[in-house]
């Protein structure tokens, strides 16, 4: 039974959303403040959320920010009064997977949880073709066995937020991995974060087109590359 959290400070919102989203077959938690959803979150992992926007304390704006920053994978719908479309906005460019007005429509409901599955589906595909190991001396191995796009970025920053503050990633790339543009600009972009945080990274498996490439946009600047993975966890090893 999957897992579904709803947030809202009225209680018989809360009760509605209960049976019915219960009669769809979700293990439903509910919380009546964004303080407290955010507390059911971290401890229950529930990979939907569905939160009002106007609360008292922390707003639903405020919720999503923080779930998204706890699990950018969890799918997040906001609830909005009728006509928000600024509110609406604000909360898509938090990356909420969906809003719905109130009063609430059943076919509006329906369309947003079946985006949200949607989205945690692809999700899961993109998140097979990401994966961590150890590789011993205190080195993490985070393999990209797929493409690497902008549909990558929340699984590759899963990830690498498994990695502690300092500690060292050899990132190894599978003979059938391709980059694109936007691809290539996540790498930066997470290889930028890693050198902030004192996170050693060296790279392997690229082909030498891509290594030309990576080279002449800069990520060179941020991670070496290696021929083999043995050779990259040894230098990593050896800067320690």
């Amino acid at each position: 039974m999957s897992k579904i959290l709803v947030i809202d400070d009225e209680r018989p919102t809360l009760s509605m959303f209960k049976l019915f989203l219960g009669a769809y077959g979700y293990e439903v938690l509910t919380a009546e403040s964004g303080e407290e959803g955010l507390e059911v979150f971290q401890a229950e992992r529930p990979p939907i959320v569905l939160t009002d926007i106007k609360m008292p304390g922390m707003d639903g704006l405020q919720v999503l920010k923080r779930i998204k920053e706890i699990d950018p994978l969890a799918e997040v719908i906001v609830i909005t009064g009728h006509g928000d479309m600024d509110i609406a906005i604000s909360a898509l460019n938090l990356n909420a997977t969906d809003f719905i007005n109130k009063p609430i429509q059943k076919a509006d409901l329906d369309a947003a949880l079946r985006r949200a599955k949607e989205r945690l589906q692809l999700a899961r595909d993109q998140q097979d073709e990401v994966g961590v190991r150890p590789a011993g001396n205190g080195v993490t191995v985070v393999e990209v066995k797929g493409s690497v796009t902008s549909h990558s970025e929340p699984v590759l920053l899963a990830a690498f937020e498994r990695i502690e503050p300092g500690g060292r990633v050899a990132l190894r790339f599978e003979d059938n991995s391709s980059i694109n543009g936007a691809g290539i600009a996540v790498l930066i972009q997470l290889l930028s974060d890693c050198e902030r945080k004192g996170t050693a990274v060296a790279m392997t498996g690229l082909s030498e087109n891509f290594r030309k490439v990576f080279d002449m946009v800069g990520i060179t600047r941020f991670a070496a590359i290696f021929e083999t993975e043995e050779e990259a966890v040894a230098a990593l090893s050896a800067g320690s």
